[in-house]
C-alpha cells in the first residue's frame, strides 16, 4: 500500500492519505476507475492526481470536503474565463490574487477551507469586475 502525506480539510491535519483508484471514489464513473486518487480513510474525503505528467500520482493538492471542493468549483467558474480570454495571463492572474489575499503563492488547490474560499471568490469577483 502506497501512503503519503498530505493535508486533510476534513480532517484538520496531515494525514497518512492511501493511493487509490476511481472504481473506488467514482464506483459509477467507470472512465474514472483507472486515473490514481489520495485518499484520507479516517473521513473518506480524496484528492485526485497530475495524471497526465510524469509524475502521475502527485496529488493536485490538499484532500478538500465537499464543501471545499465546490467552493474552488465555484472560484473557477470566475477566473478561468480571464485568463482563457486572454484578459490577463494565468500566472499573472494567480499572482494578483495571491497579493489581495495575502498569500505567499495561491493555488486555488490549496484552499483549506470554505471561509478562505469565499475570500479568494470575493476577490476573484473584484479582479472580473476591473479587467
Amino acid at each position: 500500500m502506497t501512503v503519503r502525506k498530505l493535508f486533510c480539510c476534513g480532517c484538520g491535519a496531515d494525514v497518512q492519505a492511501r493511493l487509490t483508484d476511481g472504481k473506488e471514489v467514482y464506483p459509477h464513473r467507470a472512465d474514472l476507475g483507472a486515473l490514481p486518487f489520495w485518499k484520507c480513510d479516517a473521513c473518506k474525503n480524496f484528492v485526485g492526481c497530475h495524471h497526465k505528467t510524469s509524475d502521475r500520482t502527485k496529488p493536485l493538492g490538499c484532500i478538500p470536503t465537499p464543501a471545499i471542493k465546490a467552493a474552488r468549483q465555484d472560484i473557477h467558474k470566475v477566473i478561468d474565463p480571464l485568463w482563457k480570454s486572454g484578459r490577463v495571463g494565468r500566472r499573472e492572474l494567480y499572482g494578483m490574487i495571491a497579493h489581495l489575499t495575502g498569500v505567499k503563492e495561491y493555488h486555488t488547490a490549496e484552499i483549506r477551507t470554505v471561509e478562505q474560499a469565499r475570500e479568494v471568490h470575493r476577490v476573484a469577483r473584484e479582479l472580473e469586475a476591473t479587467l
